[in-house]
């Protein structure tokens, strides 16, 4: 009896190995334990950034053109934490701005303590670099002290701009970008061209004018002789 029974839980046993041994090696094959791995999750479309991007807008010789140095004071309040603009005024954690259009970059203000990314960028105070300064100060002089983060709509700028050549001047603004030349119209667009052949409407002497006076034409509705020739001038 006891042979019997251990004869039957060895096999049971040795079920149980294989369908365990079996399970695993399936799981192992298949990957049924496991999530699939998504290498690139979703659908990229190439280029859609670029054609869905924000409209270039206005050129900066125009936005410049319609700036109102009122509404660029109401934004340099901003900036009063750290910059004054009136003439004569004091540096503070930023040097004073007065004056500051068309003047060296980075040694505007004698005696204030530039960073070395701005004191060696080298040119002039431009309404372009100004404009790309106040756009994103670490992205023109990368190292700048400033850490104010940039004006990001070009119509604050030009304001802010137009204020700062309120106060202390600077150079004529750049002229506003000249319009596109409107596309010429094909020869086949209403209004071009010639004007319509009137054909039958035209009377015989507008046809012999055209023609020329020596020109016999047929006078419009004559009859046609008996034989059915046309009749014709003398």
């Amino acid at each position: 009896m006891d042979d019997r029974f251990n004869t039957a839980a060895g096999w049971v046993l040795f079920a149980g190995i294989v369908a365990l041994g079996g399970s695993i090696v399936s799981g192992m094959y298949f990957a049924a334990d496991k999530h699939p791995h998504v290498e690139e999750p979703g659908f990229f479309i190439e280029g859609a950034a670029e054609e869905g991007g924000e409209d270039a807008g206005p050129d900066l010789g125009t936005l410049l053109a319609a700036a109102d140095p009122a509404a660029g004071e109401k934004v340099f309040a901003k900036c009063t934490a750290c910059h004054t603009v009136n003439q004569g005024g004091a540096d503070g954690i930023g040097p004073n701005l007065y004056g500051v259009l068309g003047k060296p970059i980075g040694k505007h203000a004698a005696g204030f303590a530039y960073s070395s990314a701005l004191s060696g960028h080298g040119g002039t105070w431009t309404y372009e670099d100004m404009d790309a300064w106040l756009a994103n100060p670490r992205g023109f002089a990368n190292g700048t002290k400033m850490s104010f983060a940039g004006l990001s709509k070009p119509e604050d700028r030009a304001n802010v701009i137009a204020y700062l050549k309120a106060n202390g001047g600077g150079p004529d603004y750049p002229a506003p970008a000249a319009p596109e030349a409107e596309t010429a119209e094909s020869a086949d667009a209403p209004g071009a061209g010639p004007g319509p052949v009137e054909g039958a409407e035209a009377s015989a002497a507008e046809a012999a004018g055209a023609m020329g006076a020596d020109q016999p034409v047929a006078e419009s509705g004559a009859a046609a002789s008996n034989d059915g020739g046309a009749k014709t001038g003398a």
